[in-house]
């Protein structure tokens, strides 16, 4: 036996020790092969970590512990049983051989101990923190977030570098709520789709604000909007918009802009009516320097002095406009007009816009049920409305088909009920009302001050059309929006997602 060639304590000679030992042994051996083919292996594999960082460890230990535990229980016999004399206590004694061997043991595995301690919490601690972890270890659960993300333009930062942010308190924070998460994915007792926003997410200014700082930004950004008409041509009505972002010192005075919202000269609260923060009937703006305050109430339906006094109040942030800065799932008209855009959509197909949306929102039990059902819907429709067209271009149609169907995979969950109507995003107000929960023009000071639904407070439109029906601005003023439809003056009256709901108005 290894434990008597070895000359150790009498105590040491028992069968739980001994099998301690042999685990203890064994599972250093499996930990340090693991940690090297995960260092020149690179393997990403989210079940690797968990095994060797998260079980082994334990188990390690555990066969340490397993040691002290047989002789402590021998030693109890010995005592009991009077079969050997043994003194009163343990004792040490340098001079026995059998002594000495077991410091020595017990020096080699204590420092060998200790490396793979240190090494294993280190990486421990990294490894809870990947996105690999993050993303990969609760498959089903986090399959539509890590998708999206993977997708966003956040793709190369750290799931902890948002949801946790630096210092030790949230990690811990992060770390126990965690265990409930864990549990519910275990019991399959999680809600489908994961609720948001996010009750115990960190503040924004203490995450956001490490890359992206509102006072160091200022001016406005050019942005470009390819719209797709529903038409049998696919008219191309494309926007070009100057985005009014601003940014600014305010001690210096120049502040402006959208992210007037979040300086600190300025404070914005508001009470939502519902835990998505869609319906704001209630703002108070004020400036910090001065102390003065406004207060907006929603005319048509304020809320009353009991329910303020009730409400939560929340002061305004980042997140309140990004509040899908990563996890985007974007809607079928938004991903068709990007693709026929970047031609992976051939617009030369009669009505493909048209029926790639309808194909692309309808409801699928599975994403299996999608994929089939895409198709099925995309080439029945050039059968039966151009079939000269579906024996001529079946190649173009069958590239549209699989775009279609990427783009599903991408930001629809049909398992997780996860879309682009359960998540709405707030930058903007074409297809969710965004900016309008505010800005709509319902919310009105005791003076009669309204919050401004002026559409050159945030954007100026620098050109617009396509065509014979092409404008181009001529002055800093910009234009007037010209919607693509006759509606008349429809469009001043009501916003843009009253009718843009992600599909074909």
């Amino acid at each position: 036996m290894l434990l008597r060639e070895m000359k150790l304590p009498r105590l040491a000679y028992n069968w739980i020790s001994g099998i301690g030992f042999i685990v203890a042994i064994i599972t250093s051996i499996l930990m340090t092969f693991l940690y090297i083919v995960g260092i020149f292996a690179k393997v990403t594999n989210p079940y690797l970590g968990i095994f060797l960082y998260m079980v082994l460890p334990p188990v390690l230990i555990g066969g340490l512990l397993l040691v002290p535990a047989g002789m402590i229980k021998t030693w109890y016999k010995f005592k009991k049983t009077g079969v050997e004399s043994y003194p009163a206590w343990p004792y040490f004694d340098l001079n026995k051989k059998s002594h000495r061997n077991a410091a020595l043991l017990f020096f080699i595995g204590s420092i060998f101990f200790l490396i793979i301690t240190a090494i294993g919490g280190y990486e421990a601690f990294h490894y809870t923190e990947s996105v690999t972890f993050c993303g990969k270890t609760c498959h089903s659960v986090m399959k539509p977030e890590y998708t999206a993300y993977q997708n966003s333009p956040h793709a190369r930062v750290a799931c902890v570098s948002c949801h946790v942010g630096p210092g030790a308190d949230w990690y811990a924070k992060s770390k126990m709520s965690g265990l409930y998460q864990v549990y519910a994915v275990w019991a399959d007792k999680y809600p489908r789709p994961i609720p948001t926003p996010i009750a115990n997410l960190r503040p924004a200014r203490e995450t956001c604000e490490q890359c992206h700082w509102p006072e160091k930004f200022f001016g406005a950004q050019q942005k470009s909007f390819n719209h797709y008409m529903y038409d049998e041509e696919n008219r191309h009505w494309p926007i070009e918009m100057l985005i009014k972002v601003g940014g600014g010192n305010p001690e210096t005075g120049l502040t402006s802009g959208i992210h007037w919202h979040t300086f600190i000269a300025n404070k914005i609260e508001y009470i939502a009516r519902d835990e998505r923060h869609q319906d704001i009937p209630w703002v108070r703006a004020t400036n910090v320097k001065t102390g003065h305050q406004t207060v907006f109430q929603d005319v048509d339906n304020p809320l009353t002095n009991e329910e303020i006094d009730a409400a939560e109040l929340r002061v305004f942030d980042c997140m309140d406009c990004h509040n899908r800065p990563s996890h985007i799932y974007n809607s079928p008209d938004h991903v068709v007009d990007e693709e026929i855009f970047t031609n992976r959509i051939d617009a030369t197909l009669p009505a493909i816009k048209r029926i790639s949306v309808e194909a692309m929102a309808k409801k699928y039990e599975t994403e299996e049920d999608a994929w089939h059902g895409i198709a099925n819907t995309i080439n029945d429709f050039y059968i039966e409305e151009y079939p000269e067209i579906y024996e001529e271009r079946r190649d173009a149609i069958n590239e549209a088909i699989l775009v279609v169907q990427d783009k599903y995979q991408q930001n629809i969950f049909p398992e997780m009920k996860v879309n682009w109507e359960e998540y709405p995003n707030n930058i903007g107000h074409f297809s969710n009302p965004g900016c309008m929960r505010c800005h709509e023009g319902n919310l009105r000071s005791k003076d009669g001050t309204a919050i401004t639904r002026e559409c050159r407070s945030c954007h100026t439109i620098l050109a617009q059309g396509s065509d014979d029906r092409q404008m181009m601005a001529e002055s800093m003023a910009g234009l007037d929006f010209v919607h693509p439809e006759d509606i008349d003056e429809a469009w001043k009256e009501m916003g843009c997602y009253e009718c843009h709901d992600g599909t074909q108005p």
